[in-house]
């Protein structure tokens, strides 16, 4: 893995993005409007917001990050860009890297924007830092990056690579403790939860939302999430193909 190959992937990524105003849109402003929309929904019941804003604060960059990055991946290999790239002495860490770099990049913009709106244009109430909750927005962001990377490999098609949201988006967004505690779930179920990533970025919102420290809690959910980023990003780097079959 070469410092000054990943850089030039990555530049080129972010180029390319520069001149696709949708999915830049897509990353940045819809995680906002999906706040947005929330802070109005729960209007007559401001506790409501607090209590769940924290972590679809974290959940909604996952998701976008996710969409876009398997998309954008995917057209990589399917318009031919993908097998030129390979045949130079470009590596499959190489352009993994290149690719988390870039759109992690986009997950910062995104983040920052996101919290700022939560916090300070929608009264967002947290009793911890407003930098873990940035923290862990970021880690979110960038674990759906991860994810969007490594299911673009089993895709054929953009439709196909939508299709994985409802198989690995959807029973991580069920089982996370968003909308029933974990410990009240079918133990089965529980024990499922134990092992999927977004149920440590909720849990680490809900530590934010609840103390004014960093607990131990909140450092092995952050620890968990960063780490399942890493571990996903290796998968993808291991499975990356040159071209869909």
């Amino acid at each position: 893995m070469s410092p000054a190959r990943t850089l030039a992937t990555a530049a080129r990524v972010l180029r390319q993005l520069r001149h696709d105003p949708r999915s830049i849109a897509l990353m940045i402003l819809v995680p906002c409007v999906m706040l947005f929309l929330l802070r109005f929904v729960f209007d007559g019941s401001p506790q409501t917001f607090d209590s769940i804003g924290a972590s679809l604060l974290g959940i909604f960059p996952l998701i976008t990050m996710f969409l876009v990055t398997s998309i954008a991946t995917l057209r990589e290999r399917t318009s031919g860009t993908l097998e030129r790239l390979l045949a130079m002495p470009l590596g499959k860490a190489d352009l993994i890297a290149g690719y988390a770099l870039a759109f992690g990049l986009v997950a910062v913009v995104q983040s920052v924007l996101a919290t700022g709106l939560a916090l300070w244009g929608l009264g967002l109430d947290i009793v911890g830092s407003p930098w873990l909750l940035l923290l862990v927005a970021l880690l979110d962001a960038l674990l759906g990056t991860a994810l969007g990377l490594f299911v673009s490999a089993f895709a054929a098609s953009e439709f196909q690579a939508v299709q994985f949201m409802p198989a690995v988006i959807f029973p991580q967004l069920l089982l996370c403790g968003l909308f029933t505690p974990r410990d009240n779930m079918q133990p089965v179920l529980e024990a499922i939860s134990d092992v999927l990533p977004m149920s440590y970025a909720v849990d680490a919102m809900s530590e934010v939302l609840r103390n004014p420290d960093v607990t131990g809690d909140f450092v092995r959910d952050a620890l968990v999430v960063a780490a399942c980023a890493l571990l996903v990003l290796a998968l993808g780097a291991a499975t990356l193909r040159r071209r869909t079959a």
